[in-house]
């Protein structure tokens, strides 16, 4: 085989590579109404490369797309603007809002709304409105430097050192704050509209599985995107064999 020929088949090769992984992309996510509440069906997804799919009864879509793609929903022939997939900050929890209101028979579409605020934008509010409490630390004798500028013991750190009550009770706060804080987050990766569709449990099965297999602050924070979706997907077959086996008994005493 000439040098020619070989650099042409690997050259084929890597084209070819290349092209199944922008394929890999897929993106997810639910539509809702105007009000937030209802999800509205057969709403058409497509992508600028030709593909689409349209909303369940769920409000729920998935998609394959390249990284290069734009997505556009489109409900009775009103399509709305194009979102590129790389400005899509989650593209497993691309979730939308449109400007109609389902029961009413709606005309048109009059805006496109994405309402979901990131983890990051809520925690770095909730710090801003206790900054006092989770800035606390345990007062000691620290310098200060006066307006004329003569150096010196802090005497406000000194007095809040035998203020004992109050900093046992900033210190609880501080502690309950942080743990909301870390439930918050677990919530936020571990919410019910993404475990579902992974997991296509309903009702109180469903209910029942996002209390028993809720994962820790620690898993949640240092697992990657793959690893924390093969977490719900394994702990779902092994529920569902729980279900399974718990129906057996159940079936044998009917008959």
């Amino acid at each position: 085989m000439s040098l020619f020929l070989k650099i042409h088949i690997l050259l084929l090769f890597f084209t070819a590579a290349t092209h199944t992984l922008h394929a890999q992309l897929t993106v997810t996510g639910t539509v809702f109404d105007s009000q937030k509440r209802n999800y509205v069906e057969n709403v058409r997804v497509e992508s600028t490369s030709g593909k689409f799919t349209r909303t369940d009864t769920m409000g729920n879509y998935k998609i394959a797309v390249t990284e290069n793609d734009s997505l556009t929903f489109i409900y009775q022939n009103k399509p709305t603007q194009k979102f590129a997939v790389k400005e899509i900050p989650n593209l497993m929890q691309f979730d939308l809002s449109l400007g109609v209101t389902v029961k009413s028979g709606y005309r048109v579409l009059k805006e496109v709304v994405i309402y979901a605020r990131s983890y990051r934008e809520d925690s770095m509010e909730n710090r801003q409105t206790y900054a006092d409490a989770y800035n606390f630390r345990n007062p000691t004798i620290r310098t200060s430097i006066s307006p004329s500028g003569a150096v010196g013991a802090d005497v406000n750190e000194i007095i809040n050192m035998f203020r004992f009550k109050r900093n046992k009770r900033l210190r609880a706060f501080q502690a309950r704050l942080e743990q909301q804080e870390q439930d918050y987050y677990v919530s936020y990766r571990f919410n019910k509209n993404f475990v579902r569709r992974i997991t296509q449990l309903q009702g109180a099965e469903l209910d029942t599985f996002m209390v028993r297999y809720l994962p820790t602050y620690e898993f949640a924070i240092m697992a990657d995107e793959i690893t924390f979706n093969k977490y719900i997907l394994h702990s779902s077959y092994t529920y569902k064999i729980e279900l399974l086996k718990q129906q057996i008994p159940e079936a044998k005493k009917e008959n």
